[in-house]
């Protein structure tokens, strides 16, 4: 997170980190509950676990909220697949190695995305601007583990093109879980899309 974007008047950075996961923690479960409109910041506070002295701390407006679980969702993406891939010795089962960490994380994170979905069109459009270039950030992550694998199998625009789909279909696994996840399992699905993947590429 940029220090402009979210200003603290906590100087103590793992403080600020600790209180700022349990203000997401919080607030998704609200979110989830009301929508983001009918949740107030007391509530959020309240449902954190401090004052609202306490939250104003950490936080300037109810929107810094959804900066905050925007940037959680865009720092485990990155360090999941940084952790999965080895992009100095890239492979295709490296690269589904972490498509696979990708999905994985996704399924941790359902509340998260579907609340990302559900209010982003609340958001002001500077601060939508920010949700969607974090978004844009993690398509661009993707495409750089796609290409570094695939010695240039594919044009520019199918590996844009097939890291839009990735995402897309780690997010599907979230809003769209009222039906696939009664028809299939977690791994049957990723098994399914990284079929869907090894197609595109031959």
């Amino acid at each position: 997170m940029k220090d402009e974007k979210i200003l603290s008047s906590v100087k103590d950075q793992e403080l600020v980190k600790k209180r700022r996961d349990q203000i997401i923690k919080g607030a998704i479960k609200l979110f989830k509950e009301k929508g983001f409109h009918r949740t107030t910041t007391r509530e959020i506070a309240k449902e954190s676990g401090f004052s609202i002295g306490t939250l104003y701390e950490y936080i300037r407006t109810k929107e810094d909220v959804l900066f905050l679980v925007c940037d959680s969702i865009y720092e485990q993406v990155r360090e999941r697949i940084e952790l999965a891939v080895d992009l100095e010795n890239p492979t295709i089962p490296n690269m589904k190695k972490g498509i696979r960490s990708f999905f994985y994380l996704m399924d941790d994170m359902q509340d998260e995305i579907v609340i990302l979905y559900q209010e982003v069109k609340s958001l002001k459009k500077e601060s939508r601007d920010y949700v969607l270039q974090k978004e844009r950030d993690m398509v661009r992550l993707i495409e750089k583990v796609i290409t570094a694998s695939i010695n240039a199998k594919l044009s520019a625009g199918q590996v844009a093109l097939l890291a839009n789909n990735i995402v897309v279909e780690g997010h599907m696994w979230g809003f769209r879980r009222w039906i696939l996840q009664k028809r299939f399992s977690l791994d049957e699905y990723i098994d399914m899309q990284l079929n869907l993947i090894d197609n595109s590429i031959k």
